[in-house]
């Protein structure tokens, strides 16, 4: 059983802070959560829903939402917009999302309480947001002018022909966002596409839309002009037909389902897309990896965020010869693992986010045991700690016809299988129609990076269970196979949001045989030209 803090610290289901948004000690007022959502951009006959604290059960903002119309004339005043801030040096541009680093990292205290309260992770778990907000604002702050500056390229005639690659905005793109990490992924899409010239259009989930719109704030104050970030709120059903049409490019994360609905009605209009995905994430032990690192590397890669991480890890395939030490050692570190909800760093593990969470973990876990799998540790919901809460658990023995087996969980469920050559654990990980994340454990790093590359995964780890490369802003995250379609960071995260125009000036000799000259003759001496090209040293 999972153990959990001393009543002092885990939460107080009535408390008595009716002020604050959640009804949680500490958290932001509820006057401040009425001047974020002031930001939202909603029509004068918008409905409202109110959305609850998962560690509370209170509410914690009352949303105005959407129609149809009204995000139509929000895209329109974006598009009226983009022009200007596209004329605006990339130089420029850049510099505010510097500015922006230093104001996230400088107000981080606030953006902390709203995505706890907002999403019920742990303090720890939001931190993680707080970086990789910062991490990638740093890196398009730096690299973006010199990412899109134009290239040269060698012409069709050297000295002749002078051929240059330029990158032109999109337009108006428009970002559909989770709301499992409110904040990073956020940053990840939103302020590339705004460094590449783009206005956006957001629709952030209603959950956590206080976290984004805390974002927004910062960035008008870092200099970003009001009309080149703006959000909307609202249900897929209601504007989402306006989000897909009016778009230059859309950028999605979520389910594989509704990704693929969305693909196919954005290929209607032959416009562009980015999806990331579902995953059921594997991590490889291999015989030489060092049992306590990697039972320690499993807890982080499986338990943060409650499991509710795209890459986090559900399954993990460790040798014979070591799992028995790795189970004992996994289940060790995951009992002494602190349940909470307080707005500090007291806790390891948070809530759940959302009743239709909490009930698909719970399915998956008593699912598994009625098939026959053995509940290791964990395996119950936790409402003495908090509504939402369901201990950290980790199963073995689990049959392929239980539903945890193959399907997506997101929640904090693991299960460990044992193989007995290395051939069978990259099959067993590769037998997916996933593909969104991966982690290989050996103290050979070589022989572990080896096995990397034979996982069909846009990312893997070496010992390590996401982090690494989900903070490595400047290499591409995204997924093969039914986990998605394109990349977010690094260099491809941002000229996704570009149209390469390629521009060429002629000078001199044309391209066609002049007046008077046969074109047999002229033919020939451009296949003799071509040849002597063939042969010139590399510049």
């Amino acid at each position: 059983m999972t153990s959990t803090m001393p009543e002092a610290a885990t939460h107080t289901r009535n408390p008595d802070h009716p002020d604050t948004v959640g009804g949680m000690p500490g958290a932001p007022s509820r006057a401040r959560a009425g001047t974020l959502l002031a930001r939202v951009r909603s029509g004068a006959d918008a409905t409202s829903v109110t959305m609850t604290a998962p560690f509370t059960g209170l509410p914690s903002a009352v949303l105005p939402q959407g129609t149809d119309p009204h995000t139509r004339s929000v895209f329109a005043d974006a598009r009226r917009a983009q022009t200007s801030w596209a004329r605006r040096p990339a130089a420029e541009r850049q510099r505010i999302l510097t500015r922006l680093h230093d104001l996230v990292l400088d107000q981080q205290d606030e953006g902390l309480d709203l995505i706890q309260v907002e999403a019920g992770k742990a303090r720890i778990d939001a931190f993680d947001e707080i970086s990789a907000t910062a991490l990638v604002s740093a890196y398009y702050g730096r690299h973006s002018a010199r990412l899109l500056a134009p290239r040269r390229a060698p012409g069709a005639l050297p000295v002749l022909t002078r051929a240059t690659r330029v990158q032109q905005p999109k337009g108006v793109v428009g970002v559909i966002s989770p709301w499992n990490y409110p904040l990073a992924l956020t940053a990840m899409d939103v302020l590339p596409a705004l460094a590449a010239g783009n206005t956006v259009v957001q629709k952030p989930d209603n959950q956590t839309a206080l976290s984004a719109l805390w974002l927004h704030e910062l960035a008008e104050r870092a200099g970003l002009p009001a009309d080149a970030w703006q959000i909307v709120l609202g249900r897929g059903s209601r504007i989402g037909d306006a989000l897909v049409e009016e778009s230059d490019y859309v950028c999605f994360t979520g389910s594989t389902p509704t990704g693929k609905t969305l693909a196919g009605t954005i290929a209607q209009r032959l416009t562009s897309y980015s999806l990331e995905l579902g995953g059921k994430n594997p991590m490889i032990v291999l015989p030489d990896a060092d049992v306590d690192k990697a039972a320690a590397g499993a807890v982080a890669a499986c338990f943060s965020s409650a499991g509710q991480l795209c890459v986090s890890v559900e399954r993990i395939y460790v040798h014979e010869s070591i799992r028995a030490r790795f189970l004992d050692a996994f289940a060790a570190r995951t009992r002494a693992l602190t349940l909470g909800s307080t707005l500090d760093y007291r806790a390891d593990m948070g809530s759940l986010t959302s009743t239709e969470q909490l009930d698909t973990v719970s399915a998956h876990v008593d699912d598994a045991r009625s098939a026959g799998a053995t509940v290791v540790t964990g395996g119950r919901a936790r409402g003495d700690v908090g509504p939402l809460f369901h201990e950290p658990t980790i199963l073995t023995d689990v049959p392929a016809h239980a539903r945890v087996f193959a399907d997506e969980t997101f929640g904090p469920v693991v299960s460990v299988y044992g193989y007995s050559e290395v051939d069978e654990a990259v099959d067993r990980a590769n037998d997916t129609p996933f593909g969104l994340n991966a982690s290989v454990w050996g103290r050979d790093t070589r022989a572990a990076s080896a096995v990397a590359t034979r996982l069909k995964a846009g990312t893997v780890n070496v010992n390590e269970g996401y982090a690494a490369t989900f903070g490595t802003v400047g290499v591409p995250m995204g997924g093969m196979k039914e986990s998605g379609v394109g990349r977010r960071n690094g260099a491809e995260g941002l000229l996704k949001y570009t149209e390469s125009q390629s521009i060429a000036v002629q000078r001199g000799l044309r391209l066609r045989p002049p007046r008077g000259l046969p074109p047999a003759l002229w033919a020939k001496g451009m296949t003799a030209g071509m040849k002597l090209l063939r042969r010139l040293p590399r510049r």
